[in-house]
């Protein structure tokens, strides 16, 4: 038997192409005994990091390639017939070639895309050093020219390609798939290989793992061309060869050509690619001629501890020069500088910033740097959490500001850093637990309704498996068992489950470098954003700066309160200075009045908070942390509670420890308080305290026996019996699954704080303000307008002359902001505040018309105006109004010609405003009320004015609350008289 190995192979990264997993490609190749294996995915490297460490975990060398797609004349012109593309198959034989594969599909995604990644033999030419290069498959350059005939230009074009890359590194690429074209073109292609000399390469063209797994390849081709598989037009693949075949079936198939097998294991050991994964790219901070980076990280550290501070003081001396020691060790003072830096553009434009965020909050250099707002020494926080010094890997500072100015930032960055330099990062939507079966039954042609039925009772979400759902839930169990066709259904959703359906950009991510980052990393484009072709861990490990930009809309909805706070009351409130101990903003919190109030809106929240009843910021920390599924449910959450209210004795596992464990009664909350008692009963240093941590949330038992003995040995040292450290490590270890990062739960807990402060204090102008930024969202709008009004106050109807673009405060009352009203658009909204402001108020629809530029006004808007009662104050009848919306547009055309005319001037200077239409006619016919409030409900979303039930609800049950979460306040028997609605009738 000829040895073999696969050298052409696509991965899921092939986006829709093909079903297959690279841990599994590589899984297949190391139990077939093949020493190497290629990946060439089409025209890009997306799987290119994850496939190279999967194989250096089995000892199989990768083979790093794609196949490319060549234009005939020139990538940057369109495809076409004058301008063909042909395959050819590209492998990267040292670090030079991977570095030009990397070039050649950036350019192919960003200069050549049409239809699909393109490049051309000059292009190649320029990159061409350190590549192998292999003739392609039928869509090939030299197949195509012999299956036309043309023998002459066929041996030309091997001799073009070997000019371009060395005859050395040339191949002619020869499959046996058993498609009728190809075995007419292998005697050619064996004729050719006599002729020339060029030599033979074997190869597959793997699309699939096990031959019976093409069908997943057929579904996967018909959800990427939206066709059904009994649709005659859909792509149907010649063959169903494309198999994962081994080194035995390889050498089978290929007996007349034993020296093609022989092939592919000397272009294996012609390749040899190594990835530096120890070495970072970070840009180096501009510090000025007279000082070094470090210099201005130390002076920056200490002056912004001194502003903190005041006094800086032994502790906190020592503190600081720890942190900078390890960060200057590691050379991360540029990272440091360069995101203080962003943070500072930032504040000094007025966008809002977030206090942090993660465990960087336990860093004091963070805090001086102003980077975050919480004190760590205050509360606790280790540096050690955020950045080990055993562990070296990237700091991980993440960023959350106003989502509707973080664009701002990030333009910043790219104008700082250049434009090369700095890039948004790709991400892969996949074929998730339902929509896998969502996409699998409508390419089988079942109802879509019986689809949908059956996508909902799958668990969704970060986790759900389809696999694991199918192993637990009967249901679906005996749905799958139910037909031939069910059990299809489930199987092909099994098989794709997980796999790449589409690429996207990260929805925070951005990477830095300091360098082009063609240099590093290849790029594509996704829309018109430009993005990297790997993802985000990916990046890090190549070495290049990632930096998370969250919008986080709290940060919005804080701005907002405060500048209506200032507005309404005068007042200029900064919220870092409000104080922590207020008993109004906890008496907020223990009553459960939290709609709008960060993290603590849930009803789960809000029953956690009527047990726990807080009333320091160390309870809403712990909150936080605790109101998870884990705590929850391991008797962690009744256990704090109880002991918290003197219901249950605080214990503590032995003495040394209760300062640890003091501020959470004794119960494990927080990581931190897992390395502190490593640390103190165990004699761990903080760094080794973390790899402990790390290893209790992996739960790798391997690992965990060497933590366990060490930490039995270290208790020893300090007079513990072995028996007494076994047990607390079992302790340890069973909270510390359910422990939670202190420093993130303390950061978040801030601003937690902070929107129950503004509620307590300032509730009109803090819920005026969420409205404003959930003003796209009818379900929280109307959330808002139930609670609202359930308190007592108002919220007034949109009115154009009372009305901004967004929700105000007026007389103590909500005023409806006009962009919210669907149909209206910003723009809109917005001109008509300003023109309201210079020529005053409106007089009529008309007048209205008149005054507002045309290219944003339309007729639609008109209506959606006045069906949410905007004209009321000025046209009492919305029928009128609506019936007369064509004759404003047309008399307030007119009107402007006039003006611009000059017609009007002879008799405007004396004459009263133009009255509205229905005090002309003195008669007021209106829709019936009915009618009223459904055409409400089509503008705003919800009846406003009133509800179609309200003259019935003296036989209906009320319910608090505006949503179905009301129904859980509701106990076991208790009579309930609901009513509905039909809003929609569909034949099915």
């Amino acid at each position: 038997m000829t040895d073999f190995v696969h050298l052409r192979t696509h991965s899921h990264y092939s986006l829709l192409s093909s079903p297959v997993r690279v841990k599994d490609l590589v899984a297949a190749a190391a139990a077939d005994g093949q020493r190497a294996l290629g990946l060439t995915d089409n025209g890009n490297l997306f799987g290119a990091i994850e496939f190279y460490k999967a194989c250096k975990s089995k000892d199989i060398k990768p083979i790093l390639g794609m196949v490319t797609y060549c234009a005939a004349v020139s990538h940057r012109e369109p495809s076409g017939a004058g301008n063909p593309s042909q395959q050819l198959t590209l492998f990267a034989k040292d670090n030079e070639g991977f570095a030009n594969l990397r070039t050649l599909s950036s350019c192919g995604y960003l200069d050549g895309f049409h239809y699909r990644p393109r490049i051309d033999k000059d292009l190649l030419a320029k990159h061409s050093k350190g590549l192998i290069v292999l003739s392609g498959d039928l869509m090939g350059d030299i197949a195509q020219l012999l299956q036309a005939g043309d023998t002459a230009a066929a041996c030309r074009a091997v001799a073009e390609m070997q000019e371009i890359v060395g005859p050395e590194n040339y191949f002619l690429e020869i499959m046996e798939t058993g498609v009728e074209a190809q075995k007419r073109l292998n005697p050619l292609l064996l004729e050719l290989h006599e002729r020339l000399g060029v030599p033979l390469v074997a190869t597959n063209d793997v699309h699939y793992l096990r031959q019976e797994d093409s069908v997943a390849q057929e579904i996967m081709m018909c959800i990427k061309g939206g066709k059904s598989i009994n649709d005659e037009n859909r792509f149907r693949p010649p063959t169903r060869e494309l198999y994962f075949k081994s080194r035995a079936e390889m050498s089978a198939l290929f007996q007349h050509a034993p020296q093609a097998c022989a092939t592919t294991l000397e272009i294996a050991d012609r390749c040899d690619v190594e990835l530096d994964f120890k070495t970072y790219h970070l840009p180096v901070f501009d510090s000025g001629p007279d000082r070094t980076p470090e210099e201005l990280f130390e002076e920056v550290c200490f002056e912004g501890a001194r502003q903190r501070y005041g006094e800086i003081t032994p502790k906190i001396e020592e503190r600081l020069r720890y942190e900078i020691g390890i960060i200057n060790q590691l050379g991360f003072c540029s990272y440091f500088l360069i995101t203080a830096d962003f943070i500072d553009y930032a504040r000094n434009h007025d966008i809002p910033v977030g206090p942090g965020r993660g465990s960087a909050a336990g860093s004091i250099v963070a805090y001086a740097m102003r980077i975050t707002d919480l004190d760590p020494l205050k509360y606790n926080l280790i540096f050690e959490r955020f950045l080990n010094a055993s562990r070296v890997s990237m700091p991980d500072i993440d960023v959350d500001f106003c989502g509707l100015r973080r664009d701002e930032v990030i333009d910043y960055v790219r104008e700082k850093y250049g434009h090369d330099c700095v890039s948004q990062i790709i991400t892969f939507g996949t074929m998730a637990s339902r929509g896998v079966l969502r996409d699998v039954g409508r390419v089988l042609e079942m109802p879509l309704g019986e689809i949908d039925e059956i996508a909902k009772k799958v668990p969704q979400g970060p986790g759900a498996s389809l696999v694991d759902a199918l192993e637990t839930d009967k249901d679906l169990q005996e749905i799958r068992d139910r037909s031939t066709e069910h059990k299809r259904l489930f199987d092909l959703g099994v098989k794709l489950e997980g796999m790449a359906r589409h690429s996207s950009v990260h929805a925070a991510g951005v990477v830095v470098a300091d360098r082009p980052l063609r240099d590093y990393v290849p790029l594509c484009r996704n829309g018109d954003d430009i993005v990297t072709q790997w993802q985000m861990t990916e990046l890090e490990e190549v070495g290049l700066l990632k930096v998370d930009f969250l919008g986080l809309k709290t940060l919005t909805i804080l701005t907002e309160a405060c500048r209506l706070i200032k507005h309404v009351h005068g007042v200029d409130l900064d919220l870092g200075k409000i104080p922590l101990d207020d008993p109004e903003t906890y008496e907020l919190m223990t009553r459960g009045d939290t709609l709008g109030v960060f993290q603590l809106e849930s009803s789960g929240m809000r029953e956690l908070l009527g047990r726990l009843k807080p009333d320091t910021f160390e309870d809403v920390i712990a909150v936080l942390a605790l109101y998870r599924p884990g705590p929850l449910g391991s008797g962690m959450v009744d256990m704090f509670c109880k002991r918290k209210h003197g219901e249950e004795t605080t214990e503590y596992p032995h003495e040394s420890v209760e300062d640890i464990l003091e501020e959470t009664y004794g119960v494990i909350v927080y990581q931190e308080q897992v390395m502190r008692i490593a640390n103190v009963l165990a004699n761990f240093s903080m760094n080794e305290a973390d790899s402990l941590r790390k290893a209790m949330g992996k739960k790798k038992p391997e690992v965990m026996a060497k933590f366990k003995e060490k930490f039995i040995d270290g208790a020893a040292e300090n007079g513990h019996a072995r028996n007494f450290s076994k047990e607390l490590f079992e302790t340890i270890e069973y909270f510390a699954g359910y422990g939670f990062n202190k420093s993130h739960s303390a950061a978040y807990a801030l601003i937690t704080y902070q929107t129950a402060y503004l509620k307590a204090h300032y509730r009109i102008e803090f819920i005026a303000a969420n409205m404003t930024v959930e003003s796209g969202t009818t379900d929280k709008l109307k959330e808002f307008v139930d609670a609202v009004r359930q308190s007592g106050l108002r919220v007034l109807p949109p009115d154009i002359n009372r009305s901004e673009p967004f929700f105000t405060v007026e007389d103590g009352a909500i005023r409806y902001g006009l962009s919210a009203i669907k149909g209206v658009g910003a723009k809109l909204a917005e001109q008509t505040s300003e023109a309201r402001r210079a020529t005053g108020e409106y007089t009529s629809v008309e007048n209205y018309c008149e005054n507002l530029d045309q290219m944003v006004l339309n007729k639609g808007a008109l209506e959606a105006l006045t069906c949410a009662g905007a004209f009321d104050s000025i046209e009492p009848s919305r029928k009128q109004t609506m019936e007369g919306l064509e004759r404003a547009i047309r008399a307030s055309a007119q009107a402007r010609e006039d003006k611009r005319r000059g017609q009007g001037a002879l008799f405007s200077f004396d004459a009263p405003p133009e009255p509205s239409r229905s005090k002309r006619s003195g008669k007021v016919e209106d829709w019936s009320e009915l009618d009223r409030l459904n055409r409400e409900k089509t503008a705003l979303g919800f009846y406003f004015s009133g509800h179609p039930f309200a003259r019935r609800g003296a036989f209906l049950t009320h319910l608090p609350g505006s949503s179905s979460e009301a129904l859980a306040e509701l106990e076991h028997g208790d009579d309930v008289r609901p009513a509905g609605m039909n809003s929609d009738i569909r034949i099915m």
